[in-house]
């Protein structure tokens, strides 16, 4: 369960994230919806606490993520390029994550299998370094690099973005194992309603850092979304 409360992000005078209550159970696929700016990575950033609440505080298991490393062993993700190590080749870094989260080389060879239709040979066995790779290719190694360890929760911002169709296709049919016959908390971002429909159990939409909706996926939810961000649009567009 992860749970967040009262918990606010503010730039100086500006307020980027207020979210006064939000649940997450175990085993849901999550997805976040919003325009640029309404604040999906800085939530993310915040459940990895790679940046202070300015009030407020979020729970993973219980765990307080600003004031204890205790989520970390079951918990990763990945958000951009940064989370990579742009100088060791793709193998490198799965072992490298292997050891952290207590894999050995076999284990990841194993793992690595699984993905050989997801990497499309164009990852393992290039003899380049992840620094090297299209940005499509470095994203495929972050995302497979956030489901070794069998976490229980796993962080994704903007996973199809820069992936080709077949790619896409098989990510959603990966996220959709994980998290409906493995029970893997999976949290996703995007700009993409379609993907995110597909996949998710249920969607936030944020603006301007508030929730505006919170929506149990039904096959009328896609159509919800986009005449809901169809709106905003207009409205904006008035407002100009």
């Amino acid at each position: 369960m992860i749970n967040t409360t009262n918990l606010s992000k503010k730039y100086g005078n500006q307020t980027v994230l207020n979210i006064e209550s939000l649940e997450i159970p175990k085993g849901q696929s999550f997805g976040l919806v919003g325009n640029n700016g309404a604040g999906k990575t800085t939530f993310f950033s915040l459940m990895l606490d790679l940046i202070q609440p300015t009030t407020g505080n979020i729970t993973n298991n219980g765990i307080h993520v600003n004031t204890s490393e205790a989520w970390k062993p079951f918990t990763s993700a990945f958000i951009d390029e940064s989370f990579l190590i742009g100088y060791l080749t793709p193998e490198e870094y799965f072992y490298f994550i292997g050891e952290l989260r207590g894999a050995n080389k076999a284990d990841i060879d194993s793992l690595m299998a699984n993905f050989d239709d997801f990497f499309h040979g164009e990852i393992l066995g290039q003899k380049k370094f992840l620094r090297d790779l299209s940005k499509g290719n470095q994203k495929k190694a972050g995302i497979v690099g956030a489901f070794i360890g069998n976490p229980e929760v796993v962080i994704l911002d903007e996973p199809f973005a820069n992936l080709d169709p077949t790619t896409q296709i098989r990510l959603k049919a990966i996220i959709k194992d994980l998290a409906n016959k493995q029970g893997v908390t999976i949290l996703i971002s995007s700009h993409d309603l379609i993907h995110v429909t597909e996949v998710c159990e249920r969607i936030v939409v944020l603006n301007k850092g508030e929730i505006e909706k919170d929506i149990q996926t039904s096959a009328a939810t896609l159509r919800e979304l986009e005449n809901f961000f169809a709106g905003r649009s207009t409205t904006e567009r008035e407002m100009a």
